[in-house]
C-alpha cells in the first residue's frame, strides 16, 4: 500500500512527543526513502485538530513493508488485478517472465506502470537463443503484439550421407557438433566435423563417402608340377578364386591372364594373374606362379658313324632314342633306348662297328640275308673284264664312291662266264660257285652287260642294260621311301659329300 502523507507533509514538523518527539531526524530518512504519494484526490485529508501520532505510525509501517526503487524489488509489476480494480478502463498485459534472457520497457504513464497498454518492452536473448521479434509492444487487447520467447538457434537438418552417417551432440541446436563417419570399405571426402553456428549456418558441410579402396582376391597356390611320361607338358588346375568388396559387395566379374586352369603348361615358370574391379572402378588383383618341370636323364649322343634320332624331348622321362648306322657299319648294342623313371636309359650302349660280310657261306640268299634292312645292292655283271660297258660303268663309279656310301649301296661285281667267272665286293672275292648262284637267283644273264639295283628289303627295284652315270643312278635312288628318312637324319647330323 502506498504511504498516505507526501515528503512535505506538516504531519511531520507538528508531530509531538513519543517516537517523532525524539527521532525526527530518522523519521525524515524514512519519509526521503519512500515511494511518492498517489494522487491527491485519493488522499482524505484529517482534521486538523486529531492526533497526529497514529497516523504517523502507520506511515512508518507502509514504509517498511512496501517496496521502493533501489530495492530490487517491483512492488506493483505482478500486482495487475489491484491496479485493474483502480484504474477501470485502462488495459494491462501480463507480465513478460523471460527465460534465456532480458527484458527491458518502457512505458508511457512512467517507469512503474510497465505492463500498461503502450508499454515497449525490448527482447535481448542469450547467446544461442534467439526472438521471433525483438521489441513487443502491449496492446488494447491486453496481449503482447507477437510472441516474445527466446527460443533456441537451430540449423538446418543435416541430410544422411549415402555410405555413411552423423551423430551428433545436441541434434540441430546452435554449438551442437556433428561428427561424420563412413560405412566399411569407404572414405570421407571432406570435413569430418561440422558445428551448428549463432547464425543458423554450419560450419561445413556434409561430406561425402567413396570407394578408394579396391576389392581384394586372393590367388590359389599351385604347386610344382611334373610333366607326364613322354611328354614336356603338365596338365594343371585349380579353383578360380572369388573376389571381396569392403564396400557394397558388388564386383565384375574375375578376369584370368594367362591360361585357363585344367590347361597343358610346357616345361618353365608361367606367370599368371587374375583381376576383379568393383562398381566404383577400383582393381584389385593378384598374381600367382606355375612351374612345370620335367625328368630327364642323361644325354645320349649318336654313335660313330651312326645316327640318333628320338621323340619327345630326347632325354625326358618316357623318351625313346633310336639308333642306326652310316653304310658299311652295323649296329651293335641297343637299337632303341628309353629313358626310364630313375632316369636312366635302358638297354645297352650303342655302337656301329664295320660291317663284317661273310662271303663264305654256301647260298646267295644266305649273303644276301646279310644285306637286308642295312643296305642296297648294286650288282654289276660282265662277260668280261675287257667289256667296254664294264670298263665305262667302274670308270665313272670311282670317282662317286662317298655318294654310294652316303646311299647306303654295296656294289657286287660278277665277271666272267661259268665256270671261270669270279666276284668281288670291294676287296673280297667270292667263290665261282657263290657268284653263279646270285646270277641265277636274280635273273642275270652271263653273255651280256646289265646292272641290278636292289634296295634295303631285298626288291629288286631297277634294272639297267647299258652304263649309267652316277647321277641318275643316285637320283632313282633318292626316290625310295628310306632314303627321304636317312637324308633328314644325315642332314642333322651334318653327313655330305664334298662336290
Amino acid at each position: 500500500m502506498p504511504c498516505l502523507l507526501s515528503r512535505e507533509s506538516s504531519l511531520v514538523s507538528g508531530a509531538r512527543g513519543g517516537l517523532f518527539g525524539k527521532s525526527r531526524n530518522a523519521l525524515r530518512v524514512f519519509l526521503a526513502s519512500c515511494p511518492p504519494p498517489p494522487p491527491a484526490y485519493m488522499l482524505k485529508i484529517a482534521r486538523p485538530d486529531m492526533e497526529l501520532w497514529p497516523l504517523g505510525l502507520l506511515f512508518v509501517q507502509i514504509c517498511l513493508c512496501s517496496g521502493y526503487e533501489g530495492s530490487g524489488h517491483y512492488g506493483y509489476g505482478d500486482d495487475e488485478d489491484w491496479y485493474s480494480r483502480r484504474y477501470k478502463g485502462t488495459p494491462w498485459c501480463a507480465p513478460i517472465k523471460l527465460k534465456h534472457g532480458d527484458v527491458s520497457c518502457r512505458t508511457p504513464r512512467g517507469e512503474h506502470y510497465r505492463n500498461v497498454m503502450g508499454t515497449r518492452c525490448k527482447i535481448r536473448c542469450k547467446r544461442g537463443y534467439e526472438s521471433q521479434n525483438s521489441e513487443v509492444v502491449c496492446m488494447a487487447s491486453k496481449h503482447w503484439s507477437s510472441n516474445y520467447a527466446c527460443r533456441e538457434i537451430r540449423c538446418p537438418k543435416l541430410y544422411m550421407l549415402a555410405n555413411g552417417g552423423y551423430k551428433c551432440s545436441d541434434g540441430s541446436y546452435y554449438n551442437s557438433r556433428c561428427e561424420f563417419f563412413c560405412a566399411p570399405g569407404y572414405s570421407m571426402k571432406g570435413q569430418k566435423t561440422s558445428v551448428c553456428q549463432y547464425n543458423k549456418v554450419w560450419s561445413a558441410g556434409v561430406p561425402t563417402c567413396i570407394d578408394i579402396e579396391p576389392p581384394k582376391i586372393k590367388c590359389p597356390n599351385v604347386k610344382d608340377k611334373w610333366a607326364e611320361p613322354g611328354k614336356l607338358t603338365a596338365r594343371v588346375t585349380w579353383d578360380t578364386p572369388e573376389g571381396i568388396d569392403t564396400a557394397d559387395g558388388i564386383l565384375t566379374d574375375v578376369t584370368l591372364k594367362g591360361k585357363p586352369s585344367k590347361s597343358d603348361f610346357p616345361e618353365g615358370l608361367h606367370k599368371m594373374s587374375y583381376s576383379v574391379f568393383d562398381r566404383a572402378g577400383n582393381k584389385g588383383s593378384c598374381h600367382f606362379t606355375i612351374r612345370v618341370r620335367v625328368r630327364r636323364c642323361s644325354p645320349l649322343f649318336p654313335p660313330d658313324n651312326g645316327y640318333m634320332k628320338c621323340d619327345s624331348d630326347g632325354d625326358n622321362y618316357g623318351a625313346t632314342c633310336h639308333f642306326s648306322c652310316t653304310g658299311g657299319f652295323e649296329l651293335q648294342g641297343s637299337a632303341a633306348r628309353v629313358c626310364q623313371s630313375g632316369l636312366s636309359w635302358s638297354g645297352l650302349d650303342t655302337t656301329c662297328a664295320p660291317m663284317n660280310i661273310n662271303v663264305g657261306v654256301r647260298s646267295a640268299a644266305a649273303l644276301l640275308d646279310q644285306f637286308y634292312e642295312k643296305r642296297r645292292l648294286l650288282i654289276i655283271s660282265a662277260p668280261t673284264a675287257a667289256n667296254h660297258n664294264y670298263r665305262f660303268q667302274m670308270t665313272n663309279l670311282q670317282p662317286a664312291q662317298c655318294g654310294l656310301d652316303l646311299r647306303h649301296v654295296t656294289v657286287i661285281e660278277l665277271v666272267g662266264t661259268y665256270p671261270a667267272q669270279v666276284g668281288r665286293i670291294r676287296h673280297r672275292l667270292l667263290p665261282p660257285g657263290l657268284a653263279l648262284q646270285i646270277r641265277i637267283l636274280l635273273r642275270i644273264p652271263q653273255r651280256s652287260f646289265q646292272m641290278v639295283l636292289v634296295d634295303k628289303q631285298g626288291i629288286d627295284k631297277q634294272r639297267y642294260p647299258f652304263p649309267i652315270t652316277a647321277a641318275e643312278l643316285f637320283t632313282t635312288i633318292d626316290t625310295f621311301p628310306l632314303r627321304k628318312d636317312e637324308m633328314v637324319l644325315q642332314q642333322e647330323a651334318g653327313q655330305f659329300c664334298q662336290s
